[in-house]
Parts: C-alpha cells; sequence; structure tokens
C-alpha cells in the first residue's frame, strides 16, 4: 500500500507547489510526464505555484518558458529567489541605493523593477551585495564582491545550492559559488533568502485560501528541508538531484512526508509512498541483522522503499543493505543501492 488508504495524494491538497529544475524540466526540456501531470492539475481547478532558487531568470521568463514547454504560467503563478531577494532589499535600503550584484542579467532587473540600483564594483560604494546563480559568473565579480563586502555592505545571497542538475549530472550551482565568498572572507552571508529557507513556501502557501499545501521537489536539502521549515507537507520526486541513497541517510529535517519517482504520484496511488512505513508491510520485511539491514520478500518498490526509511531511519548511521532474494535484489538495484553481488 502506498498513500493513506488507497487515495489519490493530491486530493488530500488545495495548492501543490513546485520546484522546476529537476521536477518539471531539466535545464530547458520538460521531465517526461512533468507537462501532462500539471495539465491534469489545471483540468481539475487545482491551484498551482512555482518556487525556483534560480536567480538566473525573472518570474515572467520562467512563465514563459514553462508556457512553450505546453505549462500554461502566468508570473505571478511563479516565485524566484531573485525577486524576493530583490523585495527583502527594497524594505532595507534607501530607494536607488547601490547593490553590487553577482550573477544574471535577471538578478539585476529584479532589483531595477523595486527602485534599487545595480552596480558592478566596490568603489561604487554598494549598500549591499547580492549574490546569485549566473552562468558567467567569474573571479573579477567574486572579487569586487569580497571588496565590498569588508567595506561594510550587506551579503545577501539568493539561494545555497551546491548543484544544479543537468543532463550530464549535478554542476557547481551558486551555493558553490557563495563558498568562495566564505573561504575568502571567512564569514557566512548576512541572508540568504531561497530555499531552504522558508519565505518562499511560506508565499506560496498563502495563496492556498487556508488550504493544505504540499510541496513537490527534487532536493531533500532545499526543497524538502524548506517544506519542514514551512510546515508544509512535501512529495520528493526521483527526477532530480537526490536519490535513494541520500534519502536512507537523510537528517530528521531533510525527510520527505511522501516519495514518488515522478509526478505520476500526484494521482496514482500506487506511485506514491507515505514516509517511513512499517519495517514488516506491503509483502517486505526490513531485519536488522547485526548491524546490516537485511530486505526480504516482494510487492511494490515503493512499499519497500517505505520499510527501509522505517529501519535506516531508526538507525544511528545508515547501515549497510543487503538482499534476501532476487525481487529484493531487483528493487535495490532499480534505486540506484548496491546488491552485494
Amino acid at each position: 500500500m502506498s498513500t493513506d488508504a488507497g487515495e489519490r495524494l493530491v486530493d488530500g491538497y488545495t495548492l501543490v507547489v513546485f520546484d522546476l529544475d529537476g521536477v518539471i524540466y531539466l535545464i530547458d526540456r520538460p521531465i517526461p510526464g512533468a507537462v501532462d501531470a500539471v495539465a491534469r492539475l489545471h483540468a481539475e481547478g487545482r491551484s498551482v505555484a512555482y518556487a525556483t532558487n534560480n536567480a538566473s531568470r525573472r518570474s515572467s521568463d520562467v512563465a514563459d518558458l514553462l508556457t512553450g514547454m505546453g505549462v500554461p504560467a502566468l508570473p505571478e503563478e511563479v516565485l524566484t529567489s531573485a525577486a524576493a531577494a530583490a523585495e527583502l532589499l527594497r524594505d532595507r535600503l534607501p530607494a536607488g541605493a547601490p547593490v553590487l550584484v553577482v550573477g544574471a542579467e535577471a538578478l539585476r532587473a529584479e532589483l531595477r523593477a523595486v527602485g534599487l540600483t545595480p552596480v558592478t564594483l566596490a568603489d561604487e560604494k554598494p549598500a549591499a551585495v547580492v549574490q546569485g546563480y549566473g552562468p558567467q559568473v567569474g573571479w573579477t565579480e567574486l572579487a569586487e564582491a569580497s571588496v565590498a563586502v569588508r567595506q561594510g555592505a550587506i551579503w545577501v545571497a539568493t539561494n545555497t545550492d551546491r548543484t544544479l542538475p543537468s543532463a550530464r549530472g549535478p554542476l557547481p550551482g551558486n551555493g558553490s559559488l557563495v563558498a568562495v565568498l566564505r573561504t575568502a572572507l571567512e564569514r557566512d552571508p548576512d541572508l540568504v533568502v531561497g530555499k531552504p529557507e522558508s519565505a518562499l513556501f511560506e508565499t506560496a502557501a498563502r495563496r492556498s485560501d487556508g488550504g493544505r499545501t504540499l510541496v513537490v521537489g527534487d532536493r531533500l536539502d532545499t526543497d524538502i528541508e524548506g517544506a519542514r521549515r514551512a510546515g508544509l507537507d512535501s512529495l520528493l520526486v526521483l527526477t532530480g538531484v537526490s536519490g535513494v541513497p541520500e534519502l536512507l541517510a537523510a537528517e530528521p529535517r531533510r525527510r520527505p512526508t511522501y516519495v514518488a519517482r515522478d509526478l505520476a504520484g500526484l494521482f496514482d496511488p500506487a506511485a506514491a509512498v507515505r514516509v517511513p512505513g512499517a519495517a514488516d508491510a506491503g509483502g517486505w520485511s526490513v531485519t536488522d541483522r547485526d548491524g546490516t539491514l537485511e530486505l526480504a520478500g516482494s510487492g511494490l518498490p515503493l512499499d519497500a522503499l517505505a520499510a527501509l526509511c522505517a529501519a535506516a531511519w531508526s538507525a544511528p548511521a545508515l547501515p549497510e543493505i543487503r538482499p534476501v532474494g532476487p525481487d529484493a535484489a531487483n528493487v535495490l538495484e532499480s534505486f540506484g543501492l548496491p546488491t552485494g553481488g
């Protein structure tokens, strides 16, 4: 058994908030099934929103991108860390204040939209440094930011994602670039705006008109932790960054409410599972044998995963997992876990 009482997961929620990269699309291509899943939500009259840490696109650009992929979206449905960072600085700084930007043009545009002045040099005496992902960010920008922060500028990071997904695997994200400045300055940013901070999800949840909100993401360290900080249920989909090995080793603050391979889990009760489950249910059993978890039985792979979560999350550290029988071995292999053979 997967979701509670065999009901569709989506029926328990008024609003579904999606992360984008790794959930709806990968870079600029829709993930298989994602367009149909969002279209089905729209057809059922359900509310959706999109929350992204990507600060290289404006909300209107993201909406256009989604619409071009076959997912009709409005700019007001899209919440970006760039826009949130700009609004935060608008509330803290005088109108027209100079802000040194490390990142893409979209971040500069968001600052202009709220009445602040983007600059590029520490000699322009910026009141703040705002750092977001940009594919062209290099040493020169980071050096200017370092000088500006040492001179007293507020340092704001749009997000601290260590990696971002790509067709070639995870690539350095804004968190990796923030780490460069953190090393040089020997300090952390004054403020981090995006996930796992709760602001984006809290803003989205206010649109649910008092109903329940479900956050759908692919990263334990941003989407899932951010949802937990905001007090919201979450669904981890295995189409992006975080996989089953990371899930089984996850700290409590990064554990989702549900897991699915993809967005089909919103509608198919057999395609999503609540975690943790029972260690002996759904045709599977997990037994601790001298510090090694043995998976035995047969049934739905996600039910085996729920049982493994129950056992692994109860252990002081992630133990070795060993299959008992071919069905268990096939399940472990399908989840990218070693089978011992």
